[in-house]
């Protein structure tokens, strides 16, 4: 017997975001925890681009509010193929309003997948949060 459920869940990118994860993964074996965001976002493109995705850095994004463009509103630290937001942090802990900030960009940039990676962790696994954004039919 089979679970037809289990077949229509569309693709959700476990593959791409399985992919960043083990860039983030190397990343953090070479520095281990304790530095700047900034350091680990760039590192992390470079895996990423050297294994061929397209990554967009400190990518600026326009807020419309009521047909008024606010370019340049926020910057998502990475932007993997078009489809999945990273948000990197370097912090003690992850807090909700860091939760928060990714499932709006993920909204905002029309993304439907979104990875919050603290590097701050011991073991970067403890410090990865995968999120995934289902389509509204109105």
């Amino acid at each position: 017997m089979t679970d037809n459920n289990i077949t229509n869940f569309p693709d959700l990118g476990g593959e791409l975001t399985r992919d960043v994860i083990g860039c983030a993964i190397e990343v953090h074996k070479y520095f281990g925890p304790g530095l700047l965001e900034n350091i680990y976002e760039q590192c992390l493109a470079i895996e990423l681009v050297n294994k061929g995705f397209d990554v967009q850095v400190q990518t600026a994004m326009p807020v419309n509010y009521k047909d008024n463009i606010f370019e340049n509103a926020y910057k998502m630290d990475l932007w993997v193929n078009k489809k999945l937001v990273v948000e990197l942090k370097a912090v003690d802990k992850v807090l909700p309003v860091h939760e928060a900030q990714i499932l709006s960009y993920m909204k905002l940039s029309k993304s439907p997948l979104g990875l919050l990676i603290n590097f701050n962790a011991k073991l970067l696994k403890d410090g990865i949060k995968r999120y995934a954004l289902s389509e509204h039919k109105k």
